[in-house]
């Protein structure tokens, strides 16, 4: 199959170049391997804030005299359906992103590809078959990947990444992250406000170091009135698993 465009990933990057090919009258097709959305969509900015509003929802519960509502009495959650309803959130973002396909008539190919000499691509799906795409013009939007620190490789038990940290089967009743970038930060507000002892370590001075200063200050004050603990110019050494 030849076709004017291929675009490799399906992330935020990758559907809106299919979509603004196809309207502009391209032949164009999309490879995504596992789920359409990219890791955003599915495993990353989307599922975390559906479960940052669970917890909002529950902080507000426990609060409801602050906002001049009757008090709640013994408020309380359903872990495992918090964490279903994130997934569910995702999935169906994932469906709406099939519908744009579907509606610009962008070939979707679900498999993982590799890129050959020529301007062509391979495309290995989920049983093991083979099949070759040709392209006048190939975009490679595969985003970026987690780091896995040397002296803590993940288990999926107790070492963990934020995949798992989006599908744990129950509450953890503590929980170490490395790490106060964005992402490290929403994971520790979400299971800090469920209940969960969280105590953030960044190997830097501040926090969600990327942020100015004053940002981060802020940030780092109203999350230990949370009852975060925040540990800074530290690093993790070893894991006793």
């Amino acid at each position: 199959m030849n076709y004017d465009i291929i675009v490799i990933g399906s992330g935020p990057g990758g559907y809106v170049t299919a979509i603004r090919a196809a309207q502009l009258g391209f032949k164009t097709a999309i490879i995504e391997k596992e789920s359409l959305g990219g890791i955003c969509l599915n495993w990353g900015c989307i599922p975390t804030k559906a479960l940052l509003k669970s917890a909002h929802v529950f902080n507000y519960l426990k609060h409801a005299e602050d906002y001049g509502l009757n008090k709640v009495e013994n408020p309380g959650f359903d872990f495992t359906k918090v964490i279903q309803r994130s997934r569910g959130v995702a999935s169906k973002m994932s469906s709406g992103i099939a519908f744009l396909m579907r509606k610009n008539k962008i070939d979707v190919i679900m498999g993982t590809a590799t890129v050959k000499a020529g301007k062509k691509v391979t495309v290995v799906d989920a049983e093991g078959k083979s099949t070759e795409y040709s392209g006048t013009n190939i975009i490679i939007a595969t985003g970026a990947r987690s780091r896995e620190l040397p002296n803590l490789p993940q288990d999926g038990k107790k070492v963990i990444g934020y995949r798992q940290a989006l599908t744990l089967p129950e509450q953890p009743k503590s929980m170490i992250v490395v790490g106060s970038g964005a992402i490290g930060i929403e994971f520790a507000d979400f299971y800090n406000a469920m209940g969960t002892k969280v105590t953030v370590v960044e190997f830097l001075p501040n926090i969600v170091p990327l942020e100015d200063e004053e940002v981060s200050k802020h940030v780092e004050k109203s999350l230990k009135k949370a009852g975060i603990e925040i540990m800074t110019n530290a690093s993790v050494e070893s894991v006793d698993t």
